[in-house]
């Protein structure tokens, strides 16, 4: 049996265990996951900064796929008192992972591991240092996530989830996609987690920059004005995960992106959703992943690299 099954028995003893999932962040993104991890019957619990203790709301406000709109009651802690913790699920921007996990560490029990969803890579590598003894995971999710107020989610598009080992303690804890694939209704382990990695950064370059700047819907960017700017990304990004010893075409990469903007047509990218709050965005882990990449290995990134000014100026 599962080991979350088996913590469901377990409520009423004096010693409870923790929740199977602690979420360290609670975005669109987060609110949505916790809310499917708990309609899916499996314990949650959200790790708030401390601005949140004055304004908290009696519940999350969920509204599914089918637009069934309920108040779930989810446990809430703060990253100054974290309590046990059997899993860490991390689900704040890019740039706030290592800030976020920073007070944990020396108090994170060793061995408990730390799944790590966001876009853009290079930052599972900095939690490693500072987390050496835990497994390190690093997963992609193409869910789509609305937040339209304090703890009001929108569940917008249904995706595939996929995890994999960043470290070699990873490798044991394969279970976990099993165990998020009864929220999500679909997710899975891979090995190779990287190339998908990279898969899920050539589509964030070619559709989160564009359609910040230009204020579009991702539906879009399959308009004719757009054509040019997409099949260039996708050769330049092609060209370094080539460099990078990926097998991959631009054309592959070309089909990846459209599939997605056609199936994400009535969504806002999460850059487009930055842009417009004013908060910052995931361009540095994403664009300027590359940017670096392309860098090291000499590669030419023509429009990329202006798309990243043109964000960096805007923000």
């Amino acid at each position: 049996m599962p080991s979350g099954l088996r913590d469901n028995n377990l409520k009423t003893s004096r010693h409870p265990l923790p929740p199977q999932w602690t979420l360290l962040g609670c975005g669109a993104l987060g609110g949505v996951f916790a809310s499917l991890l708990a309609q899916s019957g499996q314990s949650t619990r959200v790790l708030l900064r401390e601005r949140h203790r004055a304004t908290l709301h009696p519940g999350i406000d969920f509204t599914s796929l089918d637009g069934h709109t309920q108040l779930l009651t989810i446990e809430r802690g703060f990253i100054s008192q974290p309590g046990a913790i059997k899993r860490l699920l991390v689900m704040t921007k890019a740039s706030q992972v290592v800030p976020a996990l920073t007070p944990l560490i020396g108090r994170l029990p060793a061995g408990v591991p730390i799944v790590l969803l966001h876009n853009g890579m290079g930052i599972a590598e900095q939690v490693v240092q500072r987390f050496p003894h835990h497994p390190v995971i690093a997963g992609v999710t193409s869910h789509g996530a609305m937040q339209s107020g304090h703890f009001v989610f929108r569940h917008t598009g249904k995706g595939e989830t996929w995890l994999g080992p960043v470290n070699e303690a990873a490798k044991a804890h394969a279970y976990l996609a099993d165990e998020l694939a009864r929220a999500l209704g679909q997710a899975g382990w891979d090995e190779q987690i990287r190339v998908r990695q990279w898969q899920k950064l050539a589509i964030n370059c070619a559709i989160n920059p564009l359609t910040a700047l230009y204020k579009v819907k991702n539906g879009e960017l399959s308009g004719t004005r757009f054509t040019d700017a997409l099949q260039q990304i996708c050769v330049e990004v092609a060209d370094v995960m080539q460099a990078e010893g990926l097998p991959v075409s631009n054309e592959d990469l070309l089909r990846r992106v459209m599939m997605v903007v056609e199936l994400t047509a009535d969504n806002y990218s999460s850059m487009y959703q930055d842009m417009e709050l004013g908060r910052e965005t995931e361009i540095e882990a994403i664009t300027g992943f590359l940017l670096a990449k392309a860098t090291q290995y000499g590669i030419a990134v023509p429009v990329n690299q202006g798309l990243y000014q043109a964000i960096k100026e805007k923000q």
